[in-house]
């Protein structure tokens, strides 16, 4: 059946590789999955920016940051292992497959592959995507946002060819092929809203910070105790800090009592091409204090939001 390896040329093969430090991991995961962050009504905004491309990120602040939305802990094996989503899409960025890796612990020739493979088509309406499912697809859907989500609307998942004779050959139950679907579903969905996330802030007007790879002298040491080259990448950093400040302030003079210590949840807000993201953080304090400012602004290019209008 496919595993990683059979895709080890295709990933060396891609002209864009990009890496994400913890810093920009642990954002993507934060913009991806706080309740208030609806990023179907930006969609319009997001575009692979290559026909065949590599992202890849630390396992332990993308499980941290999902740990905080209510996902349950990874396993222990994996707090220093990495997972990786290679992507193949269309010219215009707008629709294609992905397909996503990862490795535990500190090895580097155990790499896994996801059974499922995800199809997107950004442009797709809800209506209009539920007409070209299978009995063979799978849709994820969040009852938490009521006018349809990215994922329900955009993605569907099905078994990689390979995938899908095996289990098909090894008749499963309704029920028990259902157990196996939601399982495997664990290995890839959740990768998605943090790519999309990324995808969208790629596409900023400044864009990210990014720092090419410098991997000649690294690779010669390699080379020499027998191990395998490293590729060429694009490293991509967070374009603030993403370490939550208080700052003092004087005792309301109204007599009123200081917020009490809560949690402020995320969300986006969209004004034509621009976008508002509060970050989720703690306000107030039970002493002194309440959180700065953590409203982040990014603007997109006007035909940034006109590529399906121009398109047709």
């Amino acid at each position: 059946m496919s595993g990683a390896s059979d895709h080890a040329l295709e990933v060396a093969a891609c002209a864009t590789r990009y890496v994400l430090n913890d810093e920009l991991t642990r954002l993507c995961a934060a913009l991806a999955f706080s309740k208030g962050a609806q990023t179907l009504a930006c969609t319009d905004l997001i575009r692979v920016p290559a026909e065949s491309l590599w992202v890849e990120w630390a396992y332990a602040p993308w499980s941290d940051e999902l740990h905080k939305y209510g996902f349950p802990p990874g396993d222990l094996n994996e707090s220093c292992g990495r997972r990786g989503a290679l992507l193949r899409a269309s010219r215009d960025g707008r629709r294609g497959r992905i397909r996503t890796f990862w490795c535990l612990g500190n090895g580097e020739g155990e790499v896994f592959a996801s059974p499922l493979e995800a199809q997107f088509d950004l442009d797709a309406t809800e209506s209009a995507g539920n007409a070209h499912l299978n009995g063979k697809s799978i849709r994820v859907t969040d009852d938490y946002i009521h006018n349809g989500s990215v994922m329900g609307t955009c993605f569907s998942f099905a078994f990689q060819e390979t995938w899908a004779e095996y289990y098909d050959g090894a008749r499963l139950s309704a029920q028990a092929r259902q157990q196996v679907e939601h399982h495997l579903l664990g290995t890839i969905a959740l990768d998605i809203p943090v790519l999309l996330a990324f995808l969208l802030m790629l596409n900023t007007r400044a864009g990210l910070p990014q720092h090419p790879s410098q991997l000649d002298r690294l690779n010669r040491a390699r080379c020499r105790s027998g191990k395998q080259a490293l590729l060429e990448h694009i490293e991509v950093r967070a374009p603030f800090p993403c370490a939550p400040g208080f700052s003092a302030r004087d005792p309301d003079p109204s007599g009123r009592r200081r917020p009490r210590l809560h949690h402020v949840r995320g969300h986006i807000v969209r004004r034509r091409n621009e976008l508002f993201w509060r970050m989720p953080h703690l306000r107030g304090n039970s002493r002194a204090g309440v959180l700065k400012s953590r409203t982040v602004t990014w603007a997109f290019e006007r035909k940034a939001s006109l590529l399906a209008d121009s398109r047709e």
